[in-house]
């Protein structure tokens, strides 16, 4: 079959799907928050928690211009209900709020107006539910894709997506990492001002529509993962604080808004709990990455995080384990232990991006021997073995702070790591992907490093065939607001010696401007172009080898014990990883990520060469030579394993 717009080597035959079912419509789950279709009474039980509201109505629009309104029940604890006969699936609604304001469902299961409409009610027994057989993917399979909706295709939609799942099977993916797709206001966004947290985007497609997604994926044995937005809302479009003030709290800040109470009612951390078990349940999500979790702020007993993971980890099943990904700045490894698989490891993107840019300003300081005392090669060899290069130490960049738990202990699959992701893209001020700031030898030396490493990969969407498409920060407010976020952008960067010019400033791209979102748009014809295909191959083979030789051997990976896995620097940018396997065996990684020669020494060759190993792969250099004469060249990589 022919693979739209794809490389023309990636036009075979997809593999027969894995053994699969669909199942005839599900029995209907029962949720707190959000409507309730009855199917068999044909009518909709409407809830709405506002503790703070005097009276709430239902109103259901209609083409006359009068709307129905229809008075609801006020119950304990600030619930108000109505159930509400001959309705059902389709049926758009919204509340009114003390005679005055009309606001969508804060659970809301559709947006087709954007934000600020009425909601509709989604009937999930209309829509097939997949079942797989397989069940989730083990997690050590996992290949991680983050990719942007609107911006991975030409179509910006959940069909586009689909359209290119066998190219990612293709291409050595086995889990595709969806940006957030809560509903957003306007039609482009990154995802994280989302305002109605159960609401798939209407810009990138209906309930039917994501599901289609999910189903194609679990088709091609595919996982998918959901980014979801717990420690705030975005800016336009939440009117919780009109009717259910106890949501927010003035104990704690953060950068994007008010803090969410978690120390609050308990249906604060309710309403969160239901929102993962609808995307894992409603839709067959396999996991979920939590979104800056450094931000929830909860000293209760039972921590909200803690609260989450059980939860969640209740309704799953060892044919169909659940997978729970964090991002989290202050590197606790604690939540490793308690119901999280793994966490994003920006400790191992800032030491390879130091290695491969020389770049030294802002947060990468911490990863250069002037503002650490220790070099970006040893940061990562770190990374490498024990999962945080910050496990307790002083942080120059956040004013000797420290930071960082021990995560010697923990497995290397307890680690997400990436050469480039939305963040480490997107929050630069003309969005530089690595393929413009690196030049091809340490960007290839890395990627070797990276994608044979134990820890879990990730890619973000284009890196695969060295894209040098920007991706920006673009958003589609409006009035004030937008002004406030073109002026705030340009300011952020205000404090950088480089944008010390403000005409400089001025340059960089308005987030509202269209053209920004359109700038930042894949360009999939370059992906055929002979430059950009070799960079595909050879993600290609290294993902292959990585499945075959690599993957089988993960769980003989020795844990448990600290500093089982150990790391050696020599020279200056020469580097040795020792993991510790089962039965006496080890895998290894020995590379110079340095632009001369380097002479090995005698301890390191003796791993090399005398320690019985099997090459796994190496650097197209002269791997015989190395062995020989102990002159390891520029940006040389080999694996080994026995």
């Amino acid at each position: 079959m022919r693979f739209q717009n794809s490389p023309p080597s990636l036009q075979a035959q997809a593999k027969p799907a894995l053994h699969t079912r669909l199942t005839a419509k599900a029995s209907p789950a029962r949720y707190t928050f959000g409507p309730n279709v009855h199917v068999s009474r044909n009518c909709v039980e409407f809830k709405l928690w506002a503790p703070s509201a005097q009276s709430v109505a239902l109103v259901l629009p209609t083409l006359k211009k009068d709307s129905t309104r229809l008075p609801m029940q006020p119950q304990s604890n600030g619930w108000y209900t109505l159930e509400v006969p001959n309705t059902g699936h389709g049926t758009l609604y919204q509340f009114q709020i003390d005679d005055r304001w009309l606001v969508p469902d804060p659970a809301s299961r559709y947006q087709p107006g954007d934000v600020h409409g009425p909601s509709q009610v989604i009937d999930f027994t209309n829509l097939p539910r997949l079942h797989t057989e397989w069940g989730n993917r083990p997690w050590e399979e996992a290949v991680l894709y983050e990719l942007h909706v609107g911006t991975f295709t030409p179509q910006g939609t959940f069909q586009g997506v689909i359209e290119k799942l066998d190219y990612l099977k293709n291409l050595g993916i086995t889990a595709i990492e969806l940006m957030p797709i809560a509903e957003f206001p306007g039609q482009r966004n990154w995802g994280y001002d989302g305002v109605l947290p159960f609401a798939p985007d209407s810009a990138y497609g209906t309930p039917s529509d994501l599901k289609a997604l999910v189903n194609e994926a679990h088709r091609r044995g595919l996982m998918v993962i959901l980014d979801v937005v717990y420690k705030h809302f975005g800016p336009d479009g939440n009117y919780l604080h009109l009717y259910a003030k106890p949501f927010f709290t003035e104990k704690y800040h953060t950068p994007w808004g008010a803090a969410i109470n978690f120390e609050g009612p308990p249906e604060v951390r309710q309403f969160f709990i239901e929102n993962a078990l609808f995307w894992l349940q409603e839709y067959g999500f396999a996991g979920l990455r939590l979104d800056a979790v450094h931000a929830i702020q909860d000293h209760s007993p039972r921590p909200f995080l803690q609260d989450l993971a059980e939860r969640l980890h209740q309704t799953a099943t060892p044919e169909k384990p659940i997978h729970l990904i964090l991002e989290n700045d202050d590197n606790r490894a604690r939540l490793l232990e308690s119901g999280y698989q793994a966490q994003w490891n920006d400790d191992f993107h800032h030491a390879v991006h130091v290695i491969g840019t020389g770049e030294t300003g802002g947060y990468y300081q911490d990863y250069d021997a002037a503002s650490s005392g220790r070099p970006a090669i040893a940061h990562l060899g770190r990374c490498l073995a024990e999962g945080f290069a910050y496990q307790g130490e002083p942080s120059a960049y956040r004013h000797q702070e420290t930071r960082g738990e021990n995560s010697s202990h923990l497995p290397p699959t307890a680690f997400v790591n990436f050469l480039q992701n939305h963040d480490q893209i997107g929050n630069r001020a003309f969005g530089e992907r690595l393929s413009q700031l690196a030049p091809p030898a340490p960007r290839l030396a890395l990627l070797e490093c990276l994608l044979l490493a134990p820890g879990i990969p990730l890619l973000f969407m284009g890196e695969e065939w060295g894209t040098e498409q920007p991706f920006l920060y673009f958003c589609d407010f409006k009035g004030d607001l937008a002004q406030q976020v073109r002026e705030g952008r340009r300011a952020e960067f205000a404090r950088f010696p480089t944008f010390a010019d403000s005409a400089l400033r001025e340059r960089i791209p308005d987030p509202n401007d269209l053209q920004t979102f359109q700038n930042s748009c894949l360009n999939w014809p370059e992906a055929e172009e002979g430059p950009h295909l070799f960079w595909w191959k050879h993600y290609t083979r290294l993902l292959t080898l990585r499945q075959e030789r690599l993957v089988p051997r993960l769980p003989d990976f020795l844990k448990g014990t600290p500093k089982r896995h150990r790391y050696e620097v020599f020279e200056t940018c020469g580097l040795q990883v020792r993991w510790a396997l089962s039965g006496g065996q080890r895998w290894q990684l020995t590379a110079n990520l340095g632009s001369r020669t380097l002479t090995v020494p005698p301890s390191i060759l003796h791993n090399l060469v005398t320690a019985g190993l099997d090459c796994v792969y190496h650097s197209e250099a002269n791997a015989a030579s190395v062995l020989e004469t102990g002159q390891m060249p520029a940006w040389f990589v080999i694996w080994q394993t026995g």
